[in-house]
């Protein structure tokens, strides 16, 4: 299954709700899994981005489904990657380009 990392920047009430009941990040990642995806990793940050997901998905529409249902609620932004594997990424070099 495709990999995808996503990193978050809490707005204001964001960053209320988590304040007031930390758990509810577990809550997202449940609901996270009833769209289709599954939380592999989170981290919780310091700097520019609240949070890095690792996150597996069926396809890049599933993937911009999650994105865009997060956004809606306004609690959060969002910037998601697709992430290859450097094993995958060496492999389709192959000998290197342009040669």
């Amino acid at each position: 299954m495709p990999t995808y990392v996503m990193l978050s920047t809490l707005g204001p009430d964001g960053s209320a709700r988590l304040r007031d009941d930390p758990q509810r990040l577990k809550a997202v990642n449940q609901e996270l899994e009833d769209m289709g995806v599954t939380v592999v990793e989170q981290f919780a940050l310091l700097g520019q981005y609240d949070f890095l997901n690792i996150i597996e998905a069926p396809d890049e529409i599933t993937m911009m489904r999650v994105a865009t249902a997060l956004g809606a609620r306004g609690t959060l932004k969002t910037l998601t990657l697709t992430a290859i594997d450097v094993d995958t990424y060496i492999e389709a070099m192959g000998e290197g380009v342009g040669r």
